[in-house]
């Protein structure tokens, strides 16, 4: 799609890394906001040098301040050898493999004024999180994860690259990563030709992209906080897996949830051993699973005519057909008198997560669908929004491998 304004851009930059000889097993790990209390601490004790302790920072002791604590850390790695900063600017090519699909794209700092399309909304609270973070670090720690409808020379760089012997390459967990770097001066230009025409859509980390602009606004540095970092993933050839994200209820039973749902569903009772997938795929309309960890049931055809009470009549058009729209306004607003921003609302990108997690707070699980990608694209296109934390891409990139300075690349 063709836009007007400034292009897209992903510009090479000079990516601090771990020193050579590391073991990136010990030292990675997945996105800050799929990291959970248990998972923290198992990524903590793996390496006094895991990036986690970046990314998630505990407190400094005695001034409770995250941030400092973040950027004195980074101070002691680099001044210890822990990490350096590669000499010229290079694009990278990244591949991540799991055993539910795998993501190959560019890694580089994608130009915030070019036309990147968001497609959830935010929460205030992690953005200033992010922020505050990277204000403090001088430091982009982890890409965004944006796709585009390639198939151009771009993508033919990134196919070229994958056909070669890799910068680097490691399995952890399971999972494969790879990396090449690409600063031969005719790739960089093609692709910067086949991108500059292009848009592209945000498929992981809206609250950190709406940190890169907030930091940008608090202290604009030309080819540094103009800048964020990003693996941008070619959906024609090179398509992403696409799930939806669960959440947990606390305060509330699964008896509780049951009788005030059916004032607005069909609610039809599953077998403990019923695969709550399966279920909600066999239906057409809205729909949700909603357990305890124990007992499950399914939520299916909202009544028309609680859609057209509820849901105000300031939602883009076809938010009632959405699953995540009925959720937010219907299910937990409504019937359940919860807000999504509520602290009694939990996000969860494993359903499991989701149904242990209502067992243990003595709450109930809602699991969800993934939105269908056209829906997505429709809204994202029209300049609409989904509900936070609809949508979930992947196999996202892991974090450790590449990280990007809000230092001019020239300093």
């Amino acid at each position: 799609m063709t836009t007007a304004g400034p292009p897209l851009r992903l510009t090479p930059f000079r990516a601090t890394t771990y020193a050579p000889g590391a073991d990136l097993a010990a030292v990675v790990c997945p996105p800050y906001d799929v990291i959970g209390d248990r998972a923290l601490a198992e990524f903590e004790a793996h390496d006094p040098h895991n990036i986690v302790h970046l990314t998630l920072p505990r407190p400094l002791p005695g001034d409770g301040d995250r941030y400092a604590r973040a950027a004195h850390t980074l101070r002691e790695w680099r001044e210890a050898g822990v990490l350096r900063r590669d000499p010229s600017p290079a694009l990278y090519v990244y591949q991540h493999v799991t055993t539910g699909g795998s993501a190959i794209g560019l890694v580089g700092g994608v130009g915030l004024d070019g036309p990147v399309l968001p497609h959830e909304n935010t929460f205030p609270g992690p953005v200033a999180d992010r922020a505050a973070l990277m204000s403090a670090t001088r430091m982009q720690l982890e890409p965004i994860l944006l796709t585009y409808d390639g198939g151009g020379a771009a993508s033919e760089v990134v196919d070229h690259a994958a056909g070669t012997e890799p910068h680097l390459e490691f399995t952890v967990a399971g999972e494969s990563h790879r990396l090449w770097r690409v600063d031969q001066p005719d790739a960089l230009a093609a692709v910067a030709a086949d991108l500059a025409g292009r848009t592209a859509l945000i498929a992981d980390g809206h609250h950190r992209f709406a940190a890169y602009r907030a930091v940008h606004a608090a202290d604009p540095v030309p080819a540094a906080t103009d800048h964020g970092l990003a693996l941008l993933v070619d959906a024609a050839r090179h398509p992403l897996e696409l799930r939806g994200i669960h959440r947990s209820v606390s305060g509330l039973t699964l008896d509780e949830a049951a009788t005030t749902a059916a004032k607005a569903f069909d609610v039809v009772a599953l077998a403990a051993d019923d695969d709550p997938a399966a279920a909600l795929e066999a239906e057409r309309g809205t729909a949700f699973v909603i357990g305890d960890g124990q007992r499950q049931a399914l939520l299916r055809s909202p009544q028309p005519t609680t859609l057209v009470e509820v849901v105000p009549a300031d939602r883009p058009d076809g938010w009632a057909a959405l699953d995540a729209g009925v959720l937010v306004d219907v299910l937990l607003a409504h019937l359940w008198g919860v807000d999504d921003s509520d602290p009694r609302v939990t996000y969860h990108h494993d359903r499991r997560d989701a149904l242990r997690a209502a067992g243990r707070g003595a709450g109930v699980a809602v699991l969800v669908r993934p939105p269908a990608l056209a829906d997505v694209l429709a809204l994202a296109a029209r300049g609409e929004r989904m509900p936070r934390k609809s949508t979930s891409f992947g196999p996202k990139p892991w974090t450790g491998l590449l990280m990007r300075d809000l230092t001019a690349d020239q300093d």
